[in-house]
């Protein structure tokens, strides 16, 4: 017996799915201010695995400031990019084939790490095994990008996930970066 009419039983999520906030057909079709309220409302964690991270830059005035305000509160702010220089970052860029090249957007966010300055809290590793998927953790909420064939970062679709059991979608894709952050090379800035 359900306590729930049949016309609000099929919209309320009750399995794995309830973690999905949204789904946006693009990840440029998620508002900034959602990017913005969640860097500014974690807490103890932010971790930006994308392979090149670089619209993050673009995108956010100041970020390099929050970020290093935030980690001088408490927050461990982690960034997995890929490696300018690999063979992996090569391929990609012929499949791409447009001018503001994979190695450059990379070396877009190491330079703005770099500008930042040594801050502790702020980490950046090289990892190229997530080309083909970019996971943005926020404390218990996260924007997940699985990168279509040859289409760039902002032309795939993204899911907005939020925490809420243990082995759910949310702690599957944290439990894939924390894998990579481990297995990766430290970025020397």
């Amino acid at each position: 017996m359900t306590l729930w009419p049949r016309s609000v039983q099929s919209r309320v999520k009750t399995g794995h799915d309830r973690e999905i906030v949204a789904a946006y057909p693009f990840r440029s079709a998620a508002p900034t201010s959602l990017w913005a309220s969640l860097i500014d409302d974690a807490s103890q964690t932010l971790t930006f695995a994308g392979y090149t991270n670089y619209f993050l830059w673009q995108q956010h005035p100041r970020l390099g400031a929050r970020l290093t305000a935030k980690a001088r509160h408490g927050t461990r702010v982690r960034f997995l990019v890929g490696d300018p220089e690999s063979e992996v970052t090569r391929k990609r860029e012929e499949v791409e084939g447009v001018p503001l090249t994979v190695g450059t957007r990379i070396n877009i966010t190491l330079d703005a790490l770099t500008t930042m300055g040594p801050c502790e809290g702020v980490e950046a590793r090289f990892s190229d095994q997530h080309i083909a998927l970019s996971v943005f953790m926020f404390g218990d909420q996260m924007l997940v990008t699985p990168h279509i064939a040859s289409l760039l970062g902002d032309e795939s679709p993204m899911l907005h996930l939020r925490r809420l059991e243990e082995d759910g979608l949310y702690d599957r894709f944290a439990s894939h970066v924390t894998a990579l952050w481990e297995s990766g090379r430290p970025v020397e800035r």
